[in-house]
């Protein structure tokens, strides 16, 4: 299929509408058969429950272009899996785990014109969300719900190469006890605004939030979990309850272990010791792997031995074979590329 006309060195990480998009709707306790729609724009009630109580739920994902021509995306099935649990948590029917990948497939396919080509960095990005939309003006679950997927092309997360980035440990809390930390819920971005956008006009690039409960505990940003690597190459990621479980840290913890053959380790990590490490990054689907050469905490400052001008050894291998598998060059697990066409 001939590509778009489109820019792709130049890509910015912003919205751009494609030609297609799926749309299904549950209505009567059951969801109908959905379709690709070319219209981008959505009409509801101005009571829809959506409106009024941000009763949605939404997911991340790519799809590639590899070095053999291939049109493919990273274990969609487990984003399927997480909307599922996201969706139980706000009361809202689950979107079949099945026809979930099979709408990721469809669209992709319908805007393969959109997805870039090997070499030049960009990706498609694609966003599947699900939101209550009949009217609802008391608080209770909608009982009618929209699941869609659109997609957009967007340039690679860093422009002119990877950069340490400072953060801070943030006085708000990202997510409390027994809360929906835990989950990809709109309502959870929404509250992190204030705090990111805080962080920027202090002159930081993200967010430490630490747990809520007892402030001594490290768990995420307002978008990414947390891995770091000890002084002996031992990989550390953040065990919590209310901390998204992201499919690309599960993904770099196996890729540490079976294929760099590196120890790794899931658990209570407290900031005391985040002085004690030798390298941080912050992992999701946008960048792989940020990583992170300085954290603040109300004027002191942990430097990390990795420095701030490029990624540490160990974490640059882990974004190194990630990507490899992504794009094709290094041999995948089984099931964790799904070709489209």
């Amino acid at each position: 299929m001939e590509k778009k006309n489109i820019d792709w060195e130049n890509l910015g990480f912003g919205y751009i509408p494609t030609d297609k998009r799926y749309v299904a709707n549950f209505k009567d306790g059951k969801w109908d058969d959905g379709a690709l729609i070319d219209d981008p724009n959505i009409v509801m009630n101005e009571c829809a429950g959506v409106l009024q109580y941000a009763q949605t739920v939404f997911e991340g994902m790519k799809a590639y272009t590899t070095e053999d021509g291939h049109i493919v995306t990273f274990r969609p099935d487990l984003n399927a899996s997480r909307m599922v649990d996201s969706a139980k948590r706000l009361e809202m029917p689950p979107f079949p785990e099945d026809r979930f990948v099979d709408a990721i497939v469809q669209t992709v396919k319908a805007n393969a014109a959109y997805v870039p080509p090997y070499g030049s960095g960009a990706t498609l990005y694609i966003r599947p969300y699900m939101f209550g939309i009949n009217p609802v003006i008391g608080v209770k679950p909608a009982d009618e719900y929209q699941f869609r997927v659109f997609t957009t092309p967007v340039g690679p997360y860093f422009k002119g190469g990877v950069k340490p980035i400072t953060i801070c440990v943030s006085d708000f809390d990202r997510a409390a006890p027994h809360g929906t930390g835990h989950i990809k819920a709109g309502l959870n971005y929404a509250m992190s605004l204030h705090a990111i956008v805080t962080a920027h006009k202090n002159g930081f690039d993200e967010n430490m939030y630490l747990d809520s409960a007892t402030r001594t505990k490290v768990e995420e940003t307002g978008g990414a979990n947390f891995l770091f690597v000890t002084k002996d190459n031992k990989i550390v990621t953040p065990h919590s309850t209310t901390i998204l479980p992201s499919i690309t840290r599960r993904s770099l913890m196996y890729v540490a272990e079976h294929y760099l053959g590196l120890e790794v380790e899931e658990r209570d990590v407290y900031f005391d010791e985040v002085k004690d490490f030798a390298e941080c990054g912050l992992c999701g689907t946008a960048a792989v792997i940020s990583p992170v050469g300085k954290v603040v905490n109300h004027g002191e400052e942990i430097c990390f031995p990795s420095g701030m001008e490029k990624m540490g050894p160990t974490i640059q291998k882990l974004y190194d074979t990630l990507t490899g598998i992504q794009m094709g060059h290094i041999e995948a697990p089984e099931g964790w590329i799904k070709v489209i066409e």
